[in-house]
């Protein structure tokens, strides 16, 4: 297609991902589901598991071939302005008093969907046809761990928020652990990335790169995201307009050298100062990201979707081993921990259901994995398909566990009562 052809073919296509990711958004925020539950629900309907099964005709019409990497740059737009807004959160909670309890669930929380996935991956091996051809085995467990040990670290933040349950023990437990498990999963990940390559140059690349930026970080990060802030001769549009100068530059060099751009963009967030000026920016760049951009992006992971694949008793059985293996090892295991740790039971309980949620975060890293060549359909799907569960799952089960299990009012809060709220996430 030329580019005039695909400006219009851009345009309608957008046009109907908003309004369709809109509607099913009302639909579901009835039932007290977040938006981005929504959108993850709408993008896989537009694809080829749903659209493209009733109506092939016109799901080729809406998303042509050459459109998709346009889609695909546009979304990453709006996962560079998400992800920075995720690293602006991340160090936005300052919570005390939880260290030990929550560094406890944040390793359980890991470690346990981590170990279960490897495992599950080795057992399962040339029963169910998930591993990609030329991919190796050991990635591809060490994949599919990391992907269930994720926690939807920005969407755990705003139903604490939303909920008002920032001042409980539960809430601020649940925040300090799930921004360590997220630390750690996208850590881990890079290192999959970086070994997947099966050569030493790409990984010395990244492994150097990821040095560099590092000790860049490390010694001038903090100082430029102060200057730039308290700045006086930039005005609030230079200041807007040098953080997505500054957010660009550094997506694009971590994505050259292979952390991809989702990293790069959190680091920008993490070294920004928690000043008005900053938060204004973040609010300004907050809803184009979540109305327009991300919505992209998750049709474009849709599209990629095929949940026809599960037609595949092996893969069907694989997928469910999968939900059971995630559930198990982030719930029960943050569940477990909390409890070896002195929690109430009932505390436990919402750690656990809190924690259990992967959402946008591990379609993030599933689409990561796809682009680096390690991921096959059947096995993004498969994950796919757990990050809905987990993510659709989390809000009704709180809600079952507070009607099943409330908490007494004497039940002691955490020693933090001033927890600092950045912007809500989506």
């Amino acid at each position: 297609m030329k580019p005039t052809e695909l400006a219009p073919a851009f345009f309608i296509a957008v046009g109907v991902i908003l309004i369709f990711c809109k509607g099913v958004s009302w639909l579901l925020g009835k039932a007290g589901q977040p938006a981005v539950v929504s959108e993850m629900l709408a993008g896989v309907l537009l694809g080829p598991s749903l659209l493209g099964l009733l109506l092939p005709g016109v799901e080729h019409w809406l998303f042509p071939a050459p459109l998709l990497p346009v889609l695909y740059v546009v979304g990453q737009i709006g996962l560079v302005l998400f992800m920075f807004q995720a690293g602006y959160a991340f160090t936005g909670h300052r919570i005390t008093g939880v260290a030990g309890t929550a560094s406890t669930v944040s390793v359980a929380g890991v470690g346990a969907p981590l170990l279960l996935g490897v495992a599950l991956v080795y057992v399962t091996d040339g029963l169910a046809p998930v591993q990609k051809e030329g991919t190796p085995l050991p990635v591809t467990a060490a994949f599919v761990g990391v992907a269930l040990a994720i926690t939807a670290f920005p969407m755990l933040a705003r139903i604490i928020t939303e909920r008002g349950l920032s001042g409980t023990r539960y809430g601020s437990l649940s925040l300090a652990s799930g921004a360590l498990d997220d630390m750690a999963a996208w850590i881990m990940l890079a290192v999959v990335l970086a070994f997947a390559s099966g050569e030493p140059g790409p990984a010395v690349l990244t492994a150097g790169g990821a040095l560099l930026f590092g000790l860049v970080l490390w010694f001038g990060g903090r100082r430029t995201g102060d200057a730039l802030m308290g700045s006086e001769r930039l005005g609030e549009r230079g200041r807007l307009l040098g953080t997505v100068v500054l957010l660009f530059l550094i997506a694009w060099y971590t994505d050259v050298i292979g952390l991809y751009a989702v990293f790069g963009a959190f680091a920008v967030g993490v070294i920004m100062p928690h000043t008005e000026r900053t938060d204004r920016i973040v609010e300004t760049l907050t809803p184009v990201a979540a109305t327009v951009f991300l919505p992209l992006f998750f049709t474009y992971s849709g599209l990629r979707t095929e949940f026809g694949l599960l037609g595949d008793p092996a893969v069907l059985l694989f997928a469910v081993a999968c939900v059971v293996v995630a559930i198990a090892g982030k719930f029960g295991a943050c569940w477990a921990a909390a409890r070896v740790r002195g929690e109430p039971n009932g505390v436990a309980l919402r750690i656990g259901a809190l924690m259990n949620a992967r959402g946008l975060m591990q379609l993030i890293a599933l689409n990561v994995g796809l682009e680096a060549g390690i991921v096959g359909p059947a096995l993004f799907t498969v994950l796919v398909l757990v990050a809905l569960v987990t993510t659709i799952m989390t809000t009704p089960l709180l809600s079952w566990i507070e009607r099943r299990s409330p908490l007494s009012a004497s039940l002691p809060e955490p020693a933090d009562r001033d927890i600092h709220h950045s912007p809500a996430v989506p």
